[in-house]
């Protein structure tokens, strides 16, 4: 066989290599997307459930049933049996339509009502997405910073984003709920998708709290969790014409 039929020989089986993998991967591809949509059972309250009620009086009164999600919207710790919960009571309230997590039940102490606002602050709750509350990382106790972005409505991008509130103090953590959002995508098509979102109760100043307030309305608000050394100030306000640091 002289080289130039060895050359289209390998040649042919590289392009057959090359299709081979390619259908791997889009075949690949497919099933992790089926695996994000695939409906999994979990446990959703019904009615409302008190701080230090007993998980078998809330089942015996029907609070409770067997509700389909996509496995990408299940959150941590939800269960999906009357049994994985028994004997337990609820440490927090739990509202209808919340699915119920091991994190809402247990033997030790219940929730308090009421909450520890610091001397000559007040509490105002936001309604965050789990990216936007740093992957469910902030707890009662915690500091955040708050970042607020603008959103251009016609060009669906960022105009800019700054830093709202330096370092503020997380009171609470409430309950989680979905809410249905569309959006438009870079094709021009609307997407609905179901977005789970929860309260996040702040300790914060009158003026503080007018800022936040007013932000939440005309921005997405996102935090960022603190530690006692991060150094954090008002910081710059980002745009498109200055996003990128300077160079050296």
């Amino acid at each position: 066989m002289d080289r130039r039929k060895i050359l289209l020989v390998l040649a042919a089986v590289i392009a057959a290599l090359g299709t081979l993998l390619v259908f791997l991967y889009v075949q690949g591809a497919d099933e992790r997307a089926q695996e994000d949509i695939e409906a999994i059972s979990v446990l959703k309250a019904v009615k409302e459930i008190q701080p230090g009620e007993e998980f078998d009086d809330a089942a015996s009164a029907g609070k409770f049933e067997n509700a389909e999600v996509p496995r990408d919207q299940v959150l941590p710790g939800a269960v999906a049996n009357l049994d994985d919960l028994k004997g337990l009571r609820a440490t927090a309230r739990v509202f209808p339509g919340e699915q119920v997590t091991t994190s809402k039940f247990g033997a030790g102490a219940v929730e308090s009502e009421s909450l520890a606002i610091p001397e000559g602050m007040m509490a105002i709750s936001v309604n965050l997405t789990d990216a936007a509350r740093v992957a469910g990382f902030v707890t009662p106790g915690a500091e955040v910073t708050i970042f607020a972005t603008e959103a251009d409505p016609d060009e669906r991008e960022p105009r800019w984003s700054g830093t709202l509130i330096p370092r503020v103090k997380v009171l609470g953590v409430g309950a989680s709920s979905t809410i249905t959002s569309t959006r438009t995508n870079s094709s021009g098509d609307q997407v609905t998708e179901e977005v789970p979102r929860t309260l996040i109760t702040l300790a914060v100043t009158q003026e503080q709290a007018t800022r936040l307030q007013f932000a939440s309305f005309e921005t997405e608000l996102a935090f960022g969790l603190l530690t006692e050394d991060s150094k954090v100030d008002d910081g710059p306000v980002i745009g498109k014409r200055n996003f990128f640091p300077k160079a050296p």
